[in-house]
């Protein structure tokens, strides 16, 4: 049976983008299960684009092949590439698309799209999604070899992350992301608060607040402000039944800290 295929995209749904490269997934692997995860990364933002890939991909089973677009470089030299992780193949630009995902678990195998069969001719310098990633999503879906793609791939982009860091009793961090709830996403882990924590409560930063590391959005009042650990393991500043970053002016790049006590 052909595989689940996932797509993750900024194209929106109003253009024909989307339905393209439903159109050559299934010329190439007739009956491949597609399945629209997103195509409202904001345009051209591929840390967001990380961030959603990271969070999704480790909820699909095993033989899942991820087709994610988000190009700013499209045309250019940049690569396209395949990789496996934990029996799933992820299909999309090298340009740190996977960069969390291999945070959390390396990556098994990267290959470089090249095998000439799966261009689809002639080759857009604006729609490489089509043209050269959806085929060789198809390929992937139908039982084909990663290996046949093309060479191996031993340094994949990495997205310049911000990094956690410490500064005398206290760690440091910024805001990644601000979801459509207005929460905003940091950088620092559940093992980061809990290794600067040592078993006590912890105070977090953000801007003039200072906050105490919540269990869930329930256990402060309405309009109240808490930090909390999220569903993806990263410290999150909220505002129980409003937006963080309307009521407390965060945006990506924002500095966090952390201390104990």
């Amino acid at each position: 049976m052909p595989a689940i295929v996932t797509l993750t995209t900024d194209f929106g749904t109003r253009d024909p983008y989307v339905a393209q490269l439903k159109g050559v997934l299934l010329a190439g692997c007739e009956g491949a299960r597609i399945h629209d995860l997103t195509h409202e990364i904001a345009p051209q933002d591929v840390l967001e684009g990380a961030l959603f890939l990271a969070a999704a991909v480790p909820t699909f089973p095993p033989g899942t092949v991820h087709l994610a677009v988000v190009d700013p470089g499209v045309g250019t030299d940049r690569r396209a590439i395949a990789a496996t992780l934990g029996g799933q193949h992820l299909v999309c630009p090298d340009n740190g698309l996977l960069t969390l995902l291999a945070r959390r678990a390396a990556l098994e195998e990267v290959r470089s799209i090249e095998l000439p069969s799966l261009r689809r001719e002639p080759v857009s310098a604006t729609f490489h999604g089509r043209d050269l990633f959806a085929p060789a999503a198809a390929f992937l879906a139908c039982g084909g070899a990663l290996e046949e793609l093309g060479p191996p791939v031993e340094d994949p982009v990495e997205l310049p992350l911000p990094r956690t860091r410490s500064e005398e009793a206290r760690l440091l961090g910024e805001v990644l992301h601000v979801d459509r709830f207005g929460n905003a996403i940091t950088n620092l882990g559940r093992s980061d608060i809990e290794a600067i924590a040592g078993g006590r409560a912890v105070r977090v930063e953000a801007g003039s607040l200072l906050l105490r590391l919540a269990r869930t959005y329930g256990d402060v009042a309405d309009g109240e402000a808490l930090a909390l650990i999220g569903s993806a393991d990263l410290l999150e500043i909220a505002v129980r039944d409003g937006s963080a970053a309307e009521s407390l002016g965060l945006e990506r790049g924002g500095e966090v800290a952390v201390t104990a006590g």
